[in-house]
């Protein structure tokens, strides 16, 4: 690929042409307590990334991506836009499939953008440290609620959009139903838990890398607190992942059972003293009474809602009840109908488990698509040099962890986290194929290497 000549500041013209990228991925994260204006963000950067790769190219200047950057990138697009396409040609509701697939379109051109956020030294410093610097305060502002009560971050968003003459952000009768410590996202949006265990790699492992074991040991504390309170036991299996990964990694098998036993004991410490939190550990310990109801309890009614999942899987094995139709094709499959479910009043409004939801609403085509990009994904990192493998870490265990089979899921085909997952997606596609080859600081962070 041809190179540009720097100009009198010696910074390069590509470089110039991809210095917002960062600050559009750091304030599409930084917004997601705002989910529409975070969709604005999404939507313009997009506009921004396509309108700028394509006049530099019939311009013909240097690409700002590298070419197999673009291809993985495209193709983890594909591999996630392609089953809800074939999924609408039949769906339950054509119209909001057909709907759904089309905006889907606005993420490739998004995808680009992060991916050249990432592309070259300068700009993946820039953002792989703002979003370990989101982490952080997200973390630091829920330890605050832990103890205060309130969330600054939430509250200042709200009073900011109460002073716009915009109304709070959540209605009263949502703050008081929430059941567990919501964070930055507010209690109208109990994602909190399942978001911030996602993003943790971008905290645990640059913490390992400049501070070491006891810069690693206190981000994991912090976090791992907070994910406790905030009472998701999805994000407790994530988050177990990426402290397995990284502690393996850093401090051996030995160090990291120690610290096993010793998390063991905090968790416990704050399940006696946190009602909130007693109260899940003794939904979850239903499991073990051996009766179909102490199982349904523990699962939170997810056991229904596979049996749904399952129904519609046999009846539309091909390409599924179209995305995001499941809460339209469960009152058909539901087999205890007019029975009050555990998680309230409503259908379920997706399968809660990232293969069941694949199969139920795209089918066997989706999953075939999702496992070639999947594929791809591997092998690409299976066959990149160690210093690709260094820089493009953070984003690969983010990644892998959010979409970690064997966990149950939020809703990967809605905007909100199918934003995220793509997000992250295109983050490994351009850190492991960034344009520099060598392994100079700026590519990321690289734990030391194991000891004991």
């Amino acid at each position: 690929m041809p190179t540009s000549p720097a100009d009198h500041h010696g910074v390069p013209p590509d470089d110039r042409a991809g210095r917002w990228a960062p600050w559009w991925v750091l304030a599409f994260v930084a917004l997601w307590p705002l989910p529409g204006i975070a969709e604005g963000v999404l939507v313009l950067g997009a506009l921004y990334a396509a309108t700028r790769m394509v006049t530099r190219r019939l311009q013909g200047h240097a690409r700002l991506l590298s070419p197999a950057a673009w291809a993985l990138a495209s193709i983890l697009f594909l591999g996630y836009w392609l089953p809800q396409a074939f999924s609408a040609l039949d769906a339950v509701d054509p119209s909001a499939a057909w709907t759904k697939t089309a905006a889907g379109l606005r993420y490739l051109p998004f995808m680009w953008l992060v991916a050249i956020a990432v592309a070259t030294p300068q700009r993946r410093s820039l953002t792989l440290n703002g979003l370990a610097l989101i982490t952080a305060a997200w973390t630091a502002d829920a330890l605050v609620q832990a103890v205060a009560g309130t969330s600054p971050w939430f509250w200042s968003l709200d009073q900011l959009k109460q002073l716009t003459g915009g109304g709070a952000l959540c209605s009263p009768e949502e703050t008081a139903l929430a059941d567990r410590l919501s964070g930055a996202l507010g209690p109208c949006n109990l994602k909190f838990g399942q978001v911030l265990a996602s993003l943790s790699p971008f905290l645990l492992l640059p913490a390992a890398a400049r501070h070491g074991r006891i810069g690693w040991l206190l981000a994991t504390l912090a976090v791992g607190i907070v994910l406790l309170l905030a009472g998701s036991r999805a994000s407790w299996i994530t988050f177990a992942l990426v402290v397995a990964y990284s502690g393996w990694r850093l401090l051996g098998g030995r160090l990291l059972l120690l610290l096993a036993l010793f998390g063991s004991l905090v968790a416990a410490g704050l399940a006696a003293s946190v009602p909130q939190l007693r109260e899940r550990v003794a939904r979850t310990a239903q499991a073990w009474e051996g009766s179909d109801d102490g199982m349904e309890q523990a699962l939170s009614g997810r056991g229904r809602i596979w049996a749904a999942a399952g129904c519609m899987i046999q009846a539309h094995p091909i390409n599924g009840v179209g995305a995001r139709g499941f809460r339209d094709a469960y009152p058909a499959c539901d087999a205890q109908a007019g029975q009050q479910e555990v998680w309230g009043e409503g259908p379920a409004l997706h399968a809660h488990q990232i293969v069941l939801e694949i199969l139920a609403e795209t089918g066997v085509i989706g999953l075939l698509l999702w496992l070639a990009a999947f594929a791809q994904a591997w092998r690409a990192w299976r066959f990149a040099p160690p210093d690709a493998r260094d820089r493009a870490r953070p984003a690969m265990l983010a990644l892998a962890v959010t979409v970690f089979p064997l966990n149950t899921h939020l809703a990967f085909h809605s905007t909100f986290w199918g934003g995220l997952t793509v997000l992250l997606a295109a983050l490994y596609a351009g850190s492991l194929f960034a344009r520099d080859g060598d392994s100079a600081a700026g590519h990321g962070p690289a734990l030391p290497k194991p000891h004991g």
